[in-house]
């Protein structure tokens, strides 16, 4: 084994130093349009500049991304062919009974681009005014006041499931196709609360049909400054989803680090920067080996609250 590490090292050496020898495919695991692809487009132009080598966006989505993750996880592991993922790549791992992938194992994370908190909102003429309002109203009537969300097993549904658990509560998940489904249920008063993005909320907030009563990352946002973090309430509360990108596992480390390194320069760009900000992004760079474990302890936390609940997707 050590003859064969010892003669496979000089060629992966060789691999990083001509780096990328060709176009870097970054394949986007939804649709064009969607936040992933808008992100991965706005990287590409400029992250083709760095490696001097085209990047070209390959949009393949479908099942949740785990069509685009199964791609680049069996992709030759040589750099060339990068995931643009988010944090629906945790959720469906800790969901979905049987994956064509080991979520942990067979992906090098190359970087965080942005972390994403959400909102807590409900109708602005619900009697709820606060989180605390909620879980004594949820109390007082068990399994009757609901949640929606963009699917079973989806990130908005964990959120909800987290708050089940942490505050002993039964809130009833009501799934829907799409995110704006779930605003016009809620404007329509027929759910009671729902957890959004801030990009698609904010503009409900401000014209007074929604409220926000919590944020779910442990500091306030300032897009929404008087919106206080669920933690204030639930102390172990916390659900942030991000946008990454990742390789196939067994890429060079060199290679890895090196696009780590390149990534984390851009967002330094203002042009980069702006847009995640604006959406009530934040930005706090990582390097590959506290990104794997960021995903690693991600997908924990999350099969734990799916068993908890009784979440199985097959």
């Amino acid at each position: 084994m050590a003859t064969v590490a010892a003669a496979l090292a000089p060629a992966a050496g060789f691999a990083a130093e001509s780096y990328p020898a060709r176009p870097v495919r970054l394949v986007a695991a939804f649709t064009a349009g969607s936040s992933t692809d808008t992100i991965a487009r706005a990287l590409a132009v400029r992250l083709a500049e760095r490696l001097g080598q085209n990047v070209i966006v390959d949009n393949r989505p479908g099942a949740g991304g785990v069509i685009g993750n199964n791609h680049v996880a069996k992709a030759t592991p040589d750099g060339h062919t990068l995931l643009a993922s988010s944090g629906v790549f945790t959720s469906v791992a800790a969901a979905v009974d049987k994956l064509p992938y080991d979520p942990v194992r067979d992906f090098a994370w190359v970087a965080r681009i942005v972390n994403y908190p959400l909102l807590l909102m409900v109708n602005a003429q619900s009697p709820v005014h606060s989180v605390r309002d909620l879980i004594a109203a949820a109390k007082a009537a068990p399994g009757r006041m609901s949640f929606g969300s963009v699917g079973v097993g989806s990130g908005f549904h964990l959120a909800g499931e987290l708050l089940n658990t942490l505050a002993g509560v039964d809130l009833l998940h009501v799934p829907y196709k799409g995110s704006n489904e779930l605003v016009t249920e809620i404007l329509g008063g027929r759910l009671d609360m729902i957890f959004s993005t801030l990009i698609s909320g904010h503009p409900h907030i401000q014209a007074k049909r929604l409220r926000a009563i919590g944020i779910t990352s442990r500091g306030v946002n300032p897009l929404l400054p008087d919106v206080p973090p669920v933690v204030n309430t639930l102390p172990s509360y916390e659900m942030t989803s991000f946008a990454g990108i990742a390789a196939p596992s067994a890429t060079p480390r060199a290679i890895v680090t090196r696009l780590n390194r390149e990534v984390n320069a851009l967002l330094t760009l203002d042009e980069i920067r702006r847009p995640l900000l604006n959406a009530g992004g934040t930005i706090e760079p990582i390097d590959p080996a506290g990104m794997d474990r960021y995903i690693a302890g991600e997908i924990e936390r999350w099969r734990r609250i799916a068993r908890t609940r009784g979440i199985s997707i097959r």
